[in-house]
């Protein structure tokens, strides 16, 4: 049996069911501990009563760890997620002692294959980590850290008790969505784990975390049911930053690292994901009669000074901007154009 834990709103819960889903046919063995970061989420999970899964309301883990609920007029609403990270598998680990290994996962990861090549590489480590990898012309972005939270594995033992217990501190003290004094949200604090505790391992596995800021660096072929990552097996894709921009158009966030959607990365494994968006959202309509929201929510651009003089010719010069910005990522192969099949 394996473990799992992660949290999303509502904003974010095709998202999390889609990764649910993906569990579901690469590792039959598993429980999905979600924590709901609001009401409509916990409403929506129950409802739903899907095998494996495990709704967790905010208000029990705050209930659990009044310091945690403590600091939440402090934080903006992304911050007090990312605060909320370390103290739940802490609360997850004291209420259940059959968990011997629990993994976070981030809600935008999907699977393409068994993660237990990822297990067996953890062995019997008491902490797992997996780095960014980025690629030389991308290491400016290690200051929002070496390591990504997107997986971190956690054993019931005392050093992993004592990682988790400084993690949940830093994060208390300070966990703020930008970069400060070597710190940045709840991952920058991960830089430094393998040397401060014991038995960290840092997975090194080809084929798990590949993401958009490193996509580029490896070699990707599709062979039979399979994508392979300079020859090892996808396991799992972190899919940060992809967004749905129109009815086919899906922004891949690769643009933000510099980098294109080849074919098999459109074809294997966007197209994938994008079917399997689709799928979640009619399956969850058809059981709740209600569609969820199948994008993060963005900020809306500012709007220009002078658009109140002249309306008429800030939407022309919108228009024009927006034609151009879909045309030259289209043709660098940052956007995507992929049906609710999801192949292109």
């Amino acid at each position: 049996m394996r473990y799992f834990c992660t949290y999303f709103d509502v904003r974010y819960a095709l998202r999390g069911l889609t990764l649910y889903r993906s569990l579901s046919r690469h590792c039959p063995a598993f429980r999905l501990w979600v924590l709901c970061m609001d009401d409509e989420t916990h409403v929506l999970l129950s409802g739903l009563g899907l095998p494996n899964l495990t709704a967790v309301p905010l208000a029990g883990l705050e209930a659990w760890d009044p310091e945690l609920a403590g600091v939440k007029p402090r934080r903006q609403r992304v911050e007090y997620y990312f605060t909320c990270t370390p103290s739940l598998p802490r609360f997850i680990l004291a209420q259940h002692p059959e968990v011997e290994l629990l993994t976070y996962l981030d809600a935008d990861l999907f699977f393409f294959d068994s993660p237990e090549s990822v297990f067996d590489e953890i062995g019997s480590a008491s902490v797992a980590i997996i780095g960014h990898r980025f690629p030389p012309q991308l290491r400016a972005f290690e200051r929002f850290g070496i390591y990504n939270v997107g997986w971190v594995s956690f054993r019931r033992d005392e050093a992993a008790a004592e990682c988790l217990g400084w993690w949940r501190e830093r994060c208390l003290e300070w966990c703020h969505d930008r970069c400060e004094e070597g710190r940045f949200a709840d991952q920058k604090y991960l830089d430094d784990w393998p040397r401060r505790f014991k038995n960290v391992a840092v997975l090194r596995h080809q084929g798990a975390n590949v993401a958009p800021w490193n996509v580029m660096a490896q070699r990707l072929d599709g062979t039979g049911d399979r994508v392979l990552v300079d020859g090892t097996p996808l396991v799992f894709f972190h899919f940060h930053g992809f967004r749905r921009l129109g009815r086919w158009l899906y922004d891949t966030n690769l643009g933000t690292y510099g980098a294109r959607a080849s074919a098999t990365v459109r074809r294997r494994i966007y197209g994938p994901y994008v079917q399997d968006l689709a799928s979640t959202a009619t399956e969850v309509e058809r059981r709740t009669g209600r569609r969820p929201v199948d994008a993060p929510a963005r900020h809306a651009p500012a709007r220009w000074r002078w658009g109140r003089r002249w309306p008429r010719i800030e939407r022309s010069v919108r228009r024009v901007g927006v034609v151009f910005g879909v045309a030259k990522g289209l043709a660098l192969g940052r956007l995507v154009v992929l049906p609710r099949g999801g192949t292109a």
